[in-house]
């Protein structure tokens, strides 16, 4: 599991860096791209082993309501409108927030993966104690 871990964050890390570079063209680079910084270098921290659990479950319920917020009218209709646009070029603000409530909720799955291990760690150390 451990390696899994570690893995499973390096892939996440520079996948996160990719999505900060992706928005620097979006209408709102300077929201949406420290947002995923930040899940990168919580990312960076889970592959080191270190799951700050207070700052990891700010982020996390941010990233939920954020993603409430953004929640789109239909997903099927969101969905479709993507297959018949064949390109990935925002048309439509709803397009757009769409794809930052996924974007948010992708952030939120990954970090509350990390805060899982960094309870689950801290709950070992503590019955060691």
């Amino acid at each position: 599991m451990k390696n899994f871990s570690k893995y499973f964050f390096v892939f996440w890390f520079f996948a996160f860096l990719l999505f900060a570079y992706w928005q620097l063209n979006d209408p709102d680079p300077e929201i949406w791209a420290p947002i995923y910084i930040g899940a990168a270098l919580f990312s960076a921290l889970a592959v080191k082993g270190k799951h700050p659990l207070i700052p990891l479950s700010i982020a996390i319920i941010a990233c939920i309501i954020g993603a409430i917020y953004f929640f789109p009218d239909s997903v099927t209709e969101w969905v479709s409108y993507e297959m018949e646009q064949k390109d990935l070029t925002m048309k439509t603000q709803e397009s757009e927030e769409a794809r930052e409530t996924f974007g948010l909720l992708i952030v939120a799955a990954v970090l509350s993966f990390s805060a899982f291990l960094g309870w689950k760690k801290q709950k070992t150390q503590s019955q060691k104690l």
